[in-house]
């Protein structure tokens, strides 16, 4: 079984998903049900019963309580049995597990290992998914694929010249040579690529309307383990900052996605992109998520197919590394550190 990082916030839901229905998700082998309380607070228990194990996600709701749908057991939002049937006393071993939860940046983060370290100060900040001066579409899309695979995949975008050509891949990704940086304490790889004079591809041509060749900025911040932002600067050639550091004559999307380990070999995908432009046009929001979606599923099958192939691989097989691979060597040093258990990195807004 993969040796996960237990103690390290993941994104379970978007708000906007956990309501008055029961919604079941895996995180880290740890079956979830989450809910809102009638007071609009986020809950996540264990997703199964202590009696017989029936999933709590397949019962009801009363009020704030969840009624088993197999024997009635009934928990309250601290995870405490506080009803069986046939009697009065409750077992006093009676109680599923309950796990931290804060929302926050329009995600729902939880925290799966020891309680009494769930800080939430540790949250990485994406703040852009919650800021009325951005327009955000987003979605999720579930892997059959480890989680480290995407963590490689997103740390090295040439492949968005390859994989996701006619959408946001062109020449220079692959050409353009990076810069990496790792701060190693906070657990952070920075990857960038500024490409000059470039195609503009039909994912930014269609967005913002720029025609010709363009000036573009990749800048992505991996927050281990969870959060991954893209700052994406788009201009026409020649367009720069002023001296003051006005940037209005360039387009900025922030591409965010929260990774989060569902079991040994599945990862849910969650997927944002808020942009400082166009924001009231709904023609643009829906060919943006129509856009990144088409993106995220070529990713998916990807993955899903280089799942299989490693899968069945002889024990030591060497891969190939070079330079376009030093940002995600980097994630998997600093994973590979947060499962044996050492300290976990401060949270951070990224920049």
């Amino acid at each position: 079984m993969t040796s996960f990082a237990r103690n390290q916030w993941y994104v379970a839901a978007y708000g906007r998903e956990v309501g008055r229905d029961l919604l079941a998700r895996t995180v880290l082998d740890e079956p979830l049900v989450l809910y809102r309380t009638e007071a609009g607070d986020v809950v996540a228990l264990a997703d199964r019963c202590v009696h017989r194990r029936f999933p709590l996600s397949e019962s009801r709701l009363d009020g704030d309580r969840i009624v088993c749908g197999y024997h009635g057991f009934t928990y309250a939002p601290d995870g405490g049995c506080v009803s069986v049937p046939g009697q009065r006393r409750v077992p006093r071993t009676a109680r599923v597990p309950s796990y931290p939860v804060v929302e926050q940046d329009s995600f729902v983060w939880v925290w799966i290992g020891d309680g009494s370290l769930a800080d939430p100060a540790g949250i990485p900040r994406a703040p852009w998914l919650a800021d009325p001066e951005w327009t955000t579409v987003c979605g999720m899309e579930p892997l059959n694929a480890r989680y480290g695979l995407l963590v490689d995949n997103l740390l090295d975008l040439s492949h968005e010249t390859y994989l996701h050509g006619g959408y946001i891949g062109t020449p220079e990704v692959a050409e353009t040579p990076i810069t990496t940086e790792v701060d190693e304490a906070a657990g952070i790889v920075r990857v960038g690529r500024h490409m000059h004079g470039a195609e503009c591809p039909p994912f930014y041509s269609r967005s913002t309307g720029v025609e010709g060749r363009i000036d573009r900025f990749q800048d992505i911040e991996y927050h281990a383990p969870c959060l991954y932002v893209l700052h994406s600067r788009v201009a026409p050639t020649g367009v720069t900052p002023g001296p003051d550091g006005d940037d209005s004559g360039a387009f900025h999307v922030e591409i965010v996605y929260a990774i989060t380990p569902s079991t040994e070999h599945s990862t849910y995908d969650f997927w944002a992109v808020a942009r400082d432009f166009a924001r009231d046009d709904e023609e643009v929001s829906a060919f943006l998520r129509d856009s990144n979606r088409t993106v995220v599923l070529q990713d998916v099958e990807a993955l899903n197919t280089l799942e299989k192939v490693i899968a069945a691989e002889p024990d030591g097989y060497q891969e190939l590394s070079i330079n376009i691979d030093t940002g995600g060597l980097a994630a998997r040093r600093i994973l590979a550190r947060l499962a044996a258990g050492e300290e976990a990195p401060a949270g951070a807004v990224a920049r």
